[in-house]
């Protein structure tokens, strides 16, 4: 199964609480975290939600 990494490059301090949210159930707490998770329609709808935050690369 293809997996994508995904890091954390801005701040949550200036998003709204929904979005926060979505950051920490991707399982990120701070800048520069990256975590692997798999490519599914579920991380991939996450990710759309808070792409401005996010890098993702496809592993």
């Amino acid at each position: 199964m293809d997996m994508l990494k995904i890091t954390l490059i801005k701040s949550t301090i200036g998003a709204n609480p929904y979005q926060r949210k979505v950051v920490k159930a991707l399982g990120l707490r701070k800048i520069r975290q990256s975590v692997e998770l798999p490519d599914s329609p579920q991380t991939r709808g996450a990710v759309n939600k808070v792409s401005h935050l996010l890098q993702v690369e496809k592993l």
